[in-house]
């Protein structure tokens, strides 16, 4: 039986936090990997912390933003570490994307499409005249163009997404209940499997609180 699959953010600083994070979730029933931001692998103990990290899958949501030779450049100096995803955001332009996945080898660049944080409203206060479905569904095609390995998006968007992006598709904004104080498109995790998604994100519904029993409860939710 496929086993569903969950990329638990790791969002501190503090090594002893994220071992035990990683010791509270090991789990037979469930795929885990680990998501460490720009706040963890800019810290002083980050990049070493994951150099001696072995045998786990590994996402650096670094979310590139920049011109074709400095995203590519970040991309080489990361190779380094035992890296299985990275992100960049699909904003950065074709050729930004096609200059990163040339250098990418084995890390399977990972385009982000438009944060959950957001809304229609927080869009067109940055300038963006289309509605967050068309604008997602078009960066889907120039992610396909670009030959990414994978999309990050609101589970409310991977249904859209999955008619011209055919790989792996990764979903934050995950929630037991579907209320949330700083995401605004969110939904459950077994929500998100219906329509699709291939990995969830998940960090303080699993990490905030006792860990191993927030794990038993994703398997429950999932299982009902």
């Amino acid at each position: 039986m496929k086993k569903n699959k969950i990329f638990v953010a790791c969002d501190a600083t503090n090594t002893s936090k994220i071992k035990k994070i990683i010791n509270s979730t090991q789990n037979s029933k469930i795929q885990i990997g680990y998501k460490f931001g720009l706040e963890f692998l800019n810290s002083k103990k980050g990049r070493s912390f994951l150099s001696k990290l072995k045998n786990k899958i590994i996402f650096a949501d670094l979310k590139l933003h920049d011109i074709p030779n400095t995203c590519a450049s970040t991309v080489r100096a990361m190779k380094d570490l035992k890296i299985n995803y990275l992100t960049i955001h699909i904003s950065s332009g074709l050729q930004a994307l096609k200059a990163t996945k040339k250098v990418s080898g084995k890390i399977k660049l990972t385009g982000v499409t438009i944060l959950t944080s957001l809304d229609n409203k927080s869009l067109k206060e940055i300038g963006f005249n289309r509605d967050i479905k068309n604008l997602v569904l078009h960066q889907a095609k120039l992610a396909n163009k670009a030959k990414l390995d994978a999309i990050v998006c609101s589970a409310q968007e991977v249904k859209l997404v999955k008619k011209v992006f055919k790989k792996e598709i990764i979903t934050p904004g995950i929630r037991f209940n579907s209320k949330s104080n700083d995401q605004k498109r969110v939904l459950t995790p077994k929500q998100a499997y219906k329509n699709g998604s291939d990995w969830l994100v998940m960090g303080r519904p699993i990490t905030k609180g006792n860990i191993k029993k927030n794990i038993q409860n994703l398997i429950d939710h999932l299982n009902q």
